[in-house]
């Protein structure tokens, strides 16, 4: 049993189409805590990302993205945060204090997810060289802030989840 003292936080971070979403979600369901899905919760209070994005620009976005990453983190649960975030060196910093767990995925496994759009990273001619692309930039950042790292490539997302449930308990 959780006490009010020690509310259990788990952050995912990852590349676009790394399961964040799923696996956050089954590993909340498994642990009794809420999913917060920083990219969900900007889109509602602000409207879509890609019309932010296209407004505003990438630097106004990373500004909603941090407030909205620092809000969950006070709120505790699993929160799994957009693939960009880790760009933004104040919402990195925002994640030292907290177990983080990097979702990595293959180029081959990710271009069965990323059919059917919605990615306005990934608009234009070869989605997946832009994926490997936005991939290899981000690396460092995924590195630098991870606890752990799983591979989501060719496993199903429930065995996924189950590991960093697993291993989410032994870090208490």
């Amino acid at each position: 049993m959780m006490s009010e003292a020690d509310p259990l936080t788990l952050v995912l971070v990852g590349p676009m189409a790394a399961g964040k979403t799923s696996i956050g979600r089954r590993v909340a369901r498994r642990l009794g805590v809420p999913f917060i899905d920083t990219d969900k919760r900007i889109a509602r209070e602000h409207g879509p990302i890609p019309a932010i994005f296209e407004e505003y620009g990438e630097p106004h976005f990373r500004q909603l993205e941090r407030a909205a990453v620092a809000a969950a983190l006070e709120e505790a649960g699993v929160v799994s945060l957009g693939g960009g975030a880790v760009t933004d060196a104040a919402t990195r910093a925002l994640l030292l204090p907290h177990p983080v767990a990097f979702l990595t995925v293959s180029p081959e496994a990710v271009a069965d997810r990323i059919r059917g759009g919605g990615r306005p990273l990934l608009a234009g001619d070869d989605p997946l060289e832009r994926w490997t692309r936005i991939f290899e930039e981000r690396r460092g950042w995924y590195d630098e802030v991870a606890t752990r790292v799983f591979d989501t490539s060719r496993r199903p997302m429930q065995r996924v989840a189950d590991e960093i449930v697993t291993w989410r308990r032994e870090q208490r």
